[in-house]
This record gives C-alpha cells, sequence and structure tokens, in this order.
C-alpha cells in the first residue's frame, strides 16, 4: 500500500495557486480512478481510497500538513518509505519535476511539518514553480495564482507527474528520476 499525499490550502480561494499543485495532481489523479471516499474526522484530510493505494488532501492548512499525514499512515499502517508527497518547489524553474527521498525541507513548512511528525525518508515529487522577482514576496507568490499560459503548460507536467506517481510505485526511484525527471 501506498499513501500518496498531494500538498496545497483547503478553499476555493487557493485552488489555483502555485501552492496547490499537489492538490491538483491528486485531483486529476482520482478523477480516473473508481474510489472511495474514506471520512475520519481525525485524518483532517480529504481521503480517497483506489485498490491498495490512499490518496490524500490534508485539510489542515500547508502549514499543518504533518498532523494529517501521521494520522493517516498510522491508520493504514504504511511505511515511511511507501509515503509519496507532492507538492511545490520554489528552488525549481516552473515546470521542472525531480524526484528525491529525504533532505531539507527548503523552508517549505508543508515539508517541514511533516518531516516533524513521520521523518524524512519519504518519496517527494518536486514540482517547480519558479521564484518571486523579490525574495521578501514568497509568500504572496506561492499563494498567488498561475497564470493562464503557465496555467496550461502545467497541466502537461501534471500528465507526467501521474506516469511518475504509477511507476514510483513498484520501480526504483533511481529509474523513476532518470526516466520522469523534467529538467527546463
Amino acid at each position: 500500500m501506498h499513501l500518496i499525499v498531494g500538498l496545497g490550502n483547503p478553499g476555493d480561494k487557493y485552488s489555483n495557486t502555485r501552492h496547490n499543485v499537489g492538490f491538483m495532481v491528486i485531483d486529476e489523479i482520482i478523477k480516473n480512478l473508481q474510489t472511495t471516499s474514506v471520512n475520519k474526522s481525525n485524518f483532517k484530510a480529504l481521503v480517497y481510497k483506489a485498490g491498495d493505494n490512499i490518496y490524500a488532501k490534508p485539510q489542515t492548512y500547508m502549514n499543518l500538513s504533518g498532523d494529517s499525514v501521521v494520522v493517516i499512515k498510522k491508520y493504514f499502517d504504511v511505511e515511511t518509505s511507501r509515503v509519496i508527497v507532492i507538492h511545490d518547489d520554489l528552488d525549481l524553474p516552473l515546470g521542472t519535476v525531480k524526484f528525491k527521498i529525504g533532505g531539507g525541507h527548503g523552508g517549505h513548512n508543508g515539508l517541514k511539518s511533516i518531516d516533524s511528525h513521520i521523518g524524512k525518508e519519504y518519496v517527494r515529487v518536486r514540482i517547480g514553480i519558479g521564484k518571486p522577482e523579490n525574495k521578501e514576496d514568497v509568500a504572496n507568490y506561492v499563494l498567488s495564482d498561475f497564470s493562464k499560459e503557465q496555467f496550461y503548460h502545467l497541466k502537461g507536467i501534471i500528465s507526467k507527474c501521474i506516469e511518475a506517481i504509477g511507476a514510483l510505485k513498484t520501480t526504483p526511484l533511481d529509474i523513476v528520476q532518470s526516466k520522469y525527471m523534467i529538467k527546463l
């Protein structure tokens, strides 16, 4: 069993923001699956089960994502190595996709929260959103919407991420990295 978590913030006002790219990937994955909704109030998440995989969108807001992930992970008894977290990454150019296990959180509060609850040895699908011109503007940047052009480009990136996530369930990380990494 794998737990696939897309990071983002709940609510319509955040739905098309850069910080919600993880939610966008989960939404696209489950759109084409027969899922069962798993409703437990302590999950603090929208949780869907399809086959032997669990898909989650924490509803705790980004900074508290770990509060949700740890409860879901324990409930379904998922090993940390079988947790896949999809998130935005300021340090990668828009559209770049990279994969890794462990490492630092790079200032990403969602990852920081998850690391503090389950450790760092989970798979990360890092989707580049680029950086703002002014470093002091990071919060506004990640909470702003993609432009129409960026959003159009992002749809292809999301499709590639979905293929990679499918491969991550059965294929060693180094092979997924070489086959699915998108570098711009």
